[in-house]
């Protein structure tokens, strides 16, 4: 499946049926009087996040959705029918924004909520509402409310509790394939990730979710490379785990220069609770690893973890420390593997 994570959609709501004039016409009955109904009401567009959806793609083929008018109202005091519903179904974590691209109308952040984004005109009232003792037989009604029409844009950030920072080839496809079922493509070329993974590791009995995008380079801020487009993807992250490729010819330099990027590109993404660690060091001796280790903490000015994607050594422990930073709240139990049964033999 293809990803999407903005998208541009034009919607519009029904409108109102127009009230009926109409008299009560039949043989032996004088002074009938008005029976004009009311005109249906008009469908309105919702949006709704429902789960198992991770991409925008649904709307990359259709960005038009027009609800319903209602019906308009007739004769013996008949209501036209009112027009149908557009649901607009969501993935969890989309915000739906403004035609300006940058009021945000809603965050829609939980499974089953929803918002009205464009309400149905109401329906017009037939002139039996406008009978009484010195107007006997009006001769008019309302119109229907005119529907709603807007343009908004859809911006998909993935839900994850776990970020994954680094520069292209540190690591972070190896490391989320090995402690997770996500399997993304993992190459010995920069930028072979190219939109956002997402992946469920489990340590200590519990389960979290990673989200893997793709490398920051220099100058992401200012469109370079896959630029920081991605990096709203890991807005909602609890903690934020940057890797630092060991075998890199200036790894200090390397972890400056996505401290920079994280800067630059605003919001609270440079506060967020940040785990560093130190990739690839099985290709490290003692003393290297030792010594970058040093000088590291020295640049960050905290601790600095080691860690093998490839081996797995440190692994375990990097797992623990974002799992110490993850609200309790956000952490699942984690699904014990079903004990196997023994096949019964075959009986007739």
């Amino acid at each position: 499946m293809k990803f999407l994570d903005l998208c541009k959609v034009y919607i519009r709501s029904g409108g109102g049926g127009a009230g009926c004039v109409s008299f009560r016409r039949e043989k032996f009955i004088e002074y009938g009087g008005p029976n004009g109904g009311d005109g249906g009401n008009g469908g309105s567009v919702i949006a709704v996040a429902v789960d198992g959806l991770n991409t925008l793609i649904d709307f990359r083929y259709q960005q038009h959705f027009f609800a319903h008018s209602g019906q308009h109202g007739m004769g013996n005091q008949m209501t036209g029918k009112s027009g149908d519903d557009i649901i607009l179904r969501l993935p969890v974590g989309t915000e739906i924004i403004d035609e300006d691209e940058e009021t945000v109308i809603a965050d829609l952040t939980e499974v089953g909520q929803e918002i009205v984004l464009a309400r149905g005109g109401n329906g017009g009232w037939g002139n039996l509402h406008f009978k009484s003792a010195t107007n006997q037989a009006p001769r008019r009604a309302n119109p229907g409310q005119e529907g709603v029409e807007r343009t908004i844009w859809l911006r998909l950030k993935l839900i994850a509790d776990a970020g994954l920072l680094g520069m292209p080839n540190a690591g972070k496809s190896t490391f989320l394939a090995a402690t997770s079922n996500a399997r993304p493509k993992i190459a010995d070329y920069p930028f072979t990730t190219l939109v956002p993974n997402l992946g469920v590791v489990g340590v200590d009995n519990v389960e979290f979710v990673v989200a893997d995008i793709p490398g920051l380079i220099e100058g992401a801020s200012e469109g370079r490379g896959l630029g920081d487009m991605f990096l709203g993807h890991v807005e909602r992250c609890n903690v934020l785990l940057h890797l630092i490729d060991g075998t890199s010819g200036d790894p200090m330099q390397d972890c400056a220069t996505i401290a920079e990027e994280l800067e630059k590109y605003g919001g609270d993404l440079a506060d967020k609770p940040r785990i560093t660690v130190l990739n690839k060091i099985d290709a490290l001796d003692e003393e290297e690893r030792a010594f970058l280790k040093e000088e590291m903490e020295a640049s960050v000015g905290g601790p600095v973890m080691l860690m093998s994607g490839v081996t797995g050594e440190g692994v375990t422990e990097v797992l623990r420390a974002l799992r110490g930073e993850i609200d309790e709240g956000r952490l699942r139990d984690r699904i014990a593997a079903e004990e196997p049964v023994e096949d019964e033999p075959w009986q007739p």
